[in-house]
């Protein structure tokens, strides 16, 4: 099937492209990498009047760190932090989830700021940004704003944008020393959305930690809190103490109601926490006793 006909415009400029924005009258659709706006195109899902191709605003290509925080812009690709092309604050966290990404043509073109936006409940930066604690910045007639990813993305391809804006960069906060990270997706096949996603931001010397539960139906489930999953506390212990009928609990609480279902997501989220755990030295072997 061919898209409807519809203009395409290259706006060099972030201010041009929102000055485009604000005086378009009908449907707009923005595109950077286009691996979800291209086969919705093809397939007449959405129909604008009028596609705003990114590539040529170097704004949003741009990476750097600021303090501690690191800025990517919307359109660096998921191969630009494969590739270590960008900065890293989180100690490689970026990188795997990067690498992990559908095929490397994909992750060639697809970029931060269009999975976001997207917002696909399966796609892997929804959850791991979330559970980062990563912010997105977003500009518009008014100016430039923040939310937390967990608040940016308000359901299934649903997000918090107001008419006008768009997404600019996304802040990742640095991993501080001692911090355990684990990321887990279940996929039918390797490059394939993913069933289940489990990912947690932890830190034991701190006490405290982030988990998210992600490729279900709405926005990732988000624990602010993941002491509930460890017994009350989190410390260089956690991974011993991870409590699965806490887990299936929260989902529960969530609205999923098929057991089965909880089954997979709570051990997504099980193994997630395993890959986070320090890894123990190996014990030395005993010598044997003279007889």
């Amino acid at each position: 099937m061919k898209p409807a006909p519809f203009a395409w415009e290259w706006p060099a400029s972030l201010p041009a492209l929102l000055a485009r924005l604000a005086e378009a009258t009908g449907p707009v659709k923005l595109i950077a990498g286009g691996q979800s706006l291209g086969p919705m195109l093809n397939l007449r899902l959405v129909e604008p009047d009028l596609v705003l191709d990114l590539t040529g605003i170097e704004e949003l290509r741009q990476a750097h760190i600021e303090g501690g925080t690191l800025v990517l812009g919307a359109c660096v690709t998921h191969a630009d932090i494969e590739d270590g092309r960008v900065p890293d604050v989180t100690g490689g966290a970026l990188q795997r989830v990067a690498s992990a990404i559908a095929y490397r043509p994909v992750r060639n073109r697809g970029t931060v700021g269009g999975s976001l936006t997207h917002a696909d409940p399966a796609a892997d930066w929804v959850t791991a940004l979330t559970a980062l604690g990563a912010e997105v910045e977003i500009a518009g007639a008014m100016g430039r704003r923040r939310l937390p990813v967990e608040r940016f993305v308000t359901g299934a391809l649903s997000v918090a944008l107001g008419p006008a804006e768009v997404v600019v960069a996304v802040r990742v906060p640095a991993l501080p020393e001692g911090a355990a990270w684990g990321y887990v997706k279940h996929c039918a096949k390797v490059g394939e959305f993913a069933h289940a996603i489990g990912a947690v931001r932890l830190e034991p010397q701190a006490g405290r930690g982030r988990a998210v539960i992600g490729a279900v139906e709405g926005p990732p489930v988000l624990l602010a809190d993941a002491r509930p999953l460890f017994g009350g506390r989190i410390d260089a212990g956690f991974a011993t103490r991870f409590d699965a009928l806490a887990a299936d609990a929260i989902l529960r609480e969530a609205g999923m109601a098929d057991a089965v279902e909880r089954h997979i997501h709570v051990t997504v989220l099980a193994r997630a926490v395993a890959a986070a755990a320090p890894v123990a030295s190996p014990t030395p072997a005993a010598r044997p006793e003279a007889a």
